[in-house]
């Protein structure tokens, strides 16, 4: 398989192998619908030669929201006409553009959201501590119907498919992993139970949409005690085929794991306590104090390894035992990377950080300008999402 040919991946046309994975831009209007600005953003990357755009995370139901700040939303209905502008600015140029839909569930804040957190099971966060209210069965039956109505929208407003967010400590990530379920009802117990959730959004999707595209974006693996994986994932896998899915992105992690989902050598230490709370909100000379401590550790404490193509095991993993449509995320910058992705039978590869970095990064590698992004894995991208506009700071920051 080559990089830049046109291929079919489940069931959507892409006009070439890479795939911009979806991103929490940061640039939603007050509706929750996509702004001028990140309208922009994606047809610049359309135009540009990117083969598929994942937009980022849309929440489905209100009780789901995020903490980071104008994020996307697909339960607010006045935001539909600036969802078809958006679709109609990508397709222009040829370019495929699914939605991805989600629910934070625990990892949130209840402050932020006006109420109540919400979860498969009564447990705390490590980075949002207020403890989220089990769900009754009734709650979980209007989360599916929240995402059924929500992949349903995706089609009315012209998306090419909707991707349904299992990964990072969300919530449906929460429901399918032993270690966010600990449920005793039908919702739990064993795989088939935590699963269930799944199952029943996507008969209920199925329903209003027929053979619509539906795509899952799963964590493989994850650093949580009775978490995800592999042998629990590819069993999870072949339910995912069985119930209907089209296609998976293969990913890893939790936001509690620290960077493992987004890897650097270094913590980036200035960012954290720039943008992230509560050491954001410091006293300014008590902030200035931690940080220089902070930075004099930071070489000691021990990253996730490798660096690159770290979900490419797990992928590799899930194809040899399930036949279907998959899509690898995670540290991937250069050409030889890509290549070896599709050679071992990856129908696509998908990029968060390069896209940041050089939102013109795939053109540039079909014109042979380049082979590698400009990416230095420093993070801060990752964590100047919580106070405003997501943004590439390379050469604006200290070195730790």
């Amino acid at each position: 398989m080559e990089i830049f040919e046109s291929c079919e991946v489940g069931k959507v046309r892409l006009k070439n192998r890479i795939i911009r994975s979806a991103t929490h831009d940061g640039l939603a209007d007050e509706d929750g619908g996509p702004g001028e600005k990140l309208i922009s953003k994606y047809a610049f990357m359309a135009k540009n030669e990117v083969g598929c755009i994942i937009a980022g995370y849309a929440i489905v139901s209100e009780e789901g929201s995020s903490s980071y700040p104008r994020c996307l939303t697909f339960y607010n209905d006045s935001a539909r006409e600036k969802y078809i502008k958006l679709t109609e600015a990508v397709h222009a140029h040829g370019t495929p553009i699914i939605a991805q839909l989600a629910h934070c569930g625990r990892q949130t804040s209840s402050k932020t959201i006006g109420m109540k957190k919400i979860a498969p099971s009564a447990k705390r966060h490590l980075f949002y501590p207020d403890k989220a209210r089990a769900m009754t069965e009734e709650e979980i039956i209007r989360v599916e119907d929240a995402f059924a109505d929500s992949i349903a929208k995706a089609k009315e407003y012209g998306f090419d498919g909707a991707q349904i967010h299992l990964a990072h400590g969300y919530l449906l990530h929460d429901f399918i992993s032993p270690n966010g379920n600990r449920r005793k009802d039908g919702y739990g117990k064993d795989i088939d139970g935590r699963l269930r959730i799944i199952k029943e959004i996507l008969a209920k999707a199925r329903e209003k949409v027929g053979d619509f595209p539906i795509w899952v974006k799963l964590s493989a693996t994850d650093k949580r005690r009775r978490g995800m994986r592999i042998p629990y994932a590819i069993e999870v896998c072949k339910r995912l085929k069985e119930y209907g899915v089209d296609a998976i992105e293969v990913s890893c992690g939790s936001v509690q794991d620290g960077m493992n989902t987004m890897r650097s050598k270094r913590l980036p230490m200035d960012a954290v306590f720039k943008y992230r709370e509560p050491v954001a909100s410091m006293p300014k000379a008590l902030n200035k104090f931690c940080l220089a401590c902070a930075k004099l550790i930071n070489p000691l404490i021990p990253q996730p390894k490798p660096l690159t193509m770290f979900n490419y095991p797990a992928a590799m993993a899930i194809k040899e035992n399930i036949d279907i449509d998959l899509i690898l995320v995670g540290g991937i910058a250069e050409r030889g990377d890509m290549q070896k992705a599709l050679d071992g039978g990856i129908k696509a590869v998908s990029m968060c950080r390069p896209f940041i970095c050089e939102p013109n990064f795939a053109k540039k590698l079909k014109e042979g300008k380049s082979d590698k992004s400009l990416c230095v894995m420093c993070n801060y991208c990752g964590l100047v999402i919580e106070k405003g506009e997501t943004r590439c700071l390379l050469g604006k920051i200290k070195k730790n």
